[in-house]
């Protein structure tokens, strides 16, 4: 009976005062849609992020017959030691590593390269490990590592380098590091402003009604009882404009999205987060600021 009664009142309380309801309403909408424009966006950019993270590999190339600063040319033991290394690292720093033989190395560089391949007189490819870090930012860490795990912590026997991508791969990390913190103060200070758009908004609606809690609080109504109302027009505004804001997204990626020209990744794993789940985020949201700003925004009027 008395959960009736608040909802009720609520109700009574959103069609006598529709002009601020509609403010509210509108502001949630509006707050919802930039976040779901963040959420898409943002998330398609740090799966991008991701992608090219994965890219970065570590490798390990081996002395060949005439290979500068290489004494002479790997053997099996040698190969067999780096492996070993590799394999103690598995699971921690890396994620999987393959060999490479002078063979498949031709191989593959006959099929990328046809024409700088042609009528070699001899194999001049060296065999290498293809190394795949569990995290972007290991190769430095596995290629200093690796170049100190021979005798006394000096070069391996048979290694001649170890390339991690240089310049390039630091630099991937760092933009990839980047668009990470952008992308959760970004989300965050949204939130935050769609909170207090949301709140200024519903206070107007509050203030005018002030007199009417203070006379509630002055025969004995608890602050709870005063509060229940105020919190169901906010989840109750919070939920339209939420779920308009999921019908503008919808549409826009209906309509709008198939006409713009597609970002070509490359690659199928480059995606944003799917609309169902974007769509759910949106709604909790819209709800909990709804509901929030008006708790926050009411407080002040309870202390009669």
């Amino acid at each position: 009976m008395r959960l009736r009664a608040v909802v009720g009142e609520a109700v009574r309380s959103l069609g006598a005062s529709m002009s601020t309801t509609v403010a509210a309403t509108l502001t949630v909408l509006i707050g919802m849609f930039v976040l779901g424009l963040v959420i898409g966006l943002g998330t398609w950019v740090l799966s991008w992020s991701e992608h090219a993270k994965r890219q970065l590999l570590v490798k390990v190339y081996f002395c060949s017959p005439g290979a500068q600063g290489c004494a002479r040319e790997a053997t099996a033991k040698d190969i067999d030691a780096v492996r070993l290394w590799l394999a103690k690292e598995k699971g921690e720093r890396v994620k999987s590593f393959r060999f490479i033989s002078q063979q498949e190395a031709l191989r593959i560089m006959r099929k990328k390269f046809p024409e700088l391949t042609k009528d070699l007189p001899y194999n001049p490819l060296p065999a290498s490990y293809e190394v795949v870090p569990t995290k972007g930012e290991y190769t430095d860490d596995i290629k200093r590592d690796l170049l100190r795990s021979g005798p006394g912590g000096t070069k391996p026997p048979g290694v001649e380098t170890v390339k991690d991508g240089g310049e390039k791969a630091r630099r991937v990390v760092k933009v990839g590091s980047i668009i990470e913190a952008v992308f959760l103060v970004g989300l965050v200070v949204l939130l935050g402003a769609s909170t207090l758009l949301i709140a200024n908004t519903i206070r107007l609606s509050i203030f005018a009604r002030r007199r009417e809690i203070e006379v509630m609080k002055l025969v004995g109504a608890t602050n709870w009882f005063v509060r229940g109302p105020f919190m169901i027009e906010g989840l109750i505004c919070g939920l339209v404009g939420s779920l308009a804001a999921v019908l503008l997204l919808f549409l826009g990626r209906e309509l709008v999205l198939p006409a713009l020209p597609h970002l070509d990744s490359g690659t199928s794993d480059v995606r944003a987060l799917s609309f169902e789940l974007t769509a759910l985020v949106i709604i909790g949201a819209g709800l909990v600021l709804g509901a929030l700003g008006s708790a926050l925004t009411v407080h002040r009027f309870l202390k009669v």
